[in-house]
């Protein structure tokens, strides 16, 4: 396929540690003669990053919605949770979106949820995109998206996350331009969870038959075979040596005990994880009730902020140990600050540390069950929130679709109450193999192919369809 563009657009921080500190990119510039990557992150971010001799980094002027772009995209996102809003996840995001004030965007937004609430068919959906990307004509960062691509001349489009709305003028312009188009579609609970992409590809990239099968459902018109399931890059640096570092090293890093075991809790983002200090507690009295056992605590806490919301527990209790993620902010100012966060080598390999030497995980529904499940780990899951006992209601994502599969395959346990907690470490300290072959299963769900030659898998599909 020598000959070929390819250009692979970057939205985010977690975009770049997927696609950029994975082996995509290595294995992207031997495929395609040359590679540009359209970054929505500050190339400046990127500086520390040797890229081969073919590939080419553009940054993308940073795109901002007019009004009646807005508005024509909220009708989109608002018909497609109408439509499926029998999907627990889908109907929660639906109707914690209602505006509770009457500024002049609340009052719009009010408008667009009754217009939709009666007019949400799938031609609806696509007449309101076919509005939205109207509006593109004229707009003037959307031509100095067209001049960048008139000078690389892409042959494809690889979009490496499918729902950023400031994306839209670019798949608006590949249409126009008759540049293929393809996505990666970015997490396990976007397409049964979320609103609707930003428009429709020429093909998709999935984690796996699960989502393929999610895909053709909740995008009727996609067609089957341009369906590939590849696994996900998410994971793929964990078999890679070179962010591979030693046990000895892992407990110097962190000022572990090396005699003890490892309970990590990994925090959710701060909008979600509102329980996180209420949990991290309840970890805490575990391993003070139990001392003997010889158990320390290290949180991780979430990559999209900095930590400093638990100063005071750091201060309270010194003896938890804490890893916040090395991701430096590489543009302020932004409307989605957690995307302008870029992810250093350092933090892939403290990660990678983390699953392979700690004992047990406790987090809030995150995908870092995945992530340690990978690493054969015991996965706890915390939920201590209802409707009726004051704290966040996280007990209600477990009626999310994505996560009703987890849950249902018993390879986690959940943990309604500290008692609940306590009894699951006890479990999963003493008898960590219990759910193995549950884990196993649930992973062979989920991901669907091995992450070894998963950048390889990609890369082929792209190829072809180039």
């Amino acid at each position: 396929m020598k000959g070929k563009t390819i250009g692979v657009v970057i939205t985010d921080g977690v975009g770049s540690r997927n696609f950029i500190l994975s082996k995509f990119i290595s294995e992207v510039s031997l495929a395609f003669e040359n590679v540009v990557v359209f970054s929505g992150i500050p190339i400046s971010g990127m500086n520390n990053i040797e890229f081969p001799s073919n590939v080419k980094v553009v940054e993308l002027p940073l795109y901002i919605e007019n009004k009646s772009v807005w508005f024509f995209r909220k009708l989109k996102e608002l018909a497609h949770m109408y439509l499926h809003r029998d999907y627990y996840g889908i109907n929660d995001n639906l109707t914690r979106g209602y505006p509770n004030t009457n500024s002049l965007r609340s009052l719009l937004t009010k408008l667009a949820y009754a217009i939709t609430k009666l007019f949400h068919s799938e031609n609806n959906i696509k007449f309101y995109e076919k509005l939205q990307f109207y509006c593109f004509k004229k707009d003037k960062v959307t031509q100095e998206f067209k001049v960048l691509l008139n000078n690389e001349s892409p042959d494809i489009l690889f979009f490496t996350h499918q729902r950023p709305p400031f994306l839209a003028p670019l798949l608006y312009l590949a249409k126009t331009l008759k540049i293929k188009t393809n996505s990666f579609i970015f997490s396990w609970d976007n397409l049964a969870s979320k609103g609707r992409m930003l428009g429709e590809f020429d093909g998709y990239m999935v984690w796996s038959d699960l989502m393929k099968k999610e895909l053709l459902h909740f995008y009727p018109s996609t067609i089957s075979k341009n369906v590939k399931v590849v696994g996900t890059p998410q994971f793929e640096p964990y078999v890679q040596d070179e962010y591979f570092i030693t046990r000895e090293e892992f407990y110097n890093k962190f000022k572990l005990d090396s005699s003890k075991k490892t309970i990590c809790y990994s925090c959710a983002d701060a909008d979600i994880g509102r329980n996180d200090e209420v949990h991290i507690r309840s970890v805490w009295s575990y391993i003070k009730k139990n001392s003997l056992e010889n158990l320390q605590l290290l949180i991780r806490t979430s990559p999209a902020e900095d930590g400093k919301r638990f100063e005071q527990l750091k201060a309270e209790i010194p003896e938890i140990k804490w890893n916040v993620p090395k991701w430096i902010l590489a543009r302020e100012g932004h409307a989605e600050a957690w995307s302008q966060r870029l992810p250093s080598i350092e933090d892939v390999k403290d990660l990678r540390a983390i699953l392979a030497y700690c004992e047990v995980n406790v987090n809030m529904l995150s995908t870092m069950s995945l992530d340690f499940m990978l690493f054969d780990k015991p996965v706890i899951n915390t939920v201590f929130g209802n409707k009726e006992n004051g704290l966040y209601d996280d007990q209600k994502f477990l009626n999310y679709a994505h996560y009703k599969y987890v849950v249902d395959s018993e390879a986690v346990t959940i943990a309604k109450n500290e008692k609940e907690l306590h009894e699951q470490l006890e479990e999963a300290i003493k008898n960590p193999s219990l759910r193995k072959t549950k884990r196993k299963a649930l992973l062979d769900l989920e991901i669907g192919a091995p992450l070894e030659g998963t950048s390889q898998r990609i890369v082929k599909e792209l190829k072809q369809l180039a």
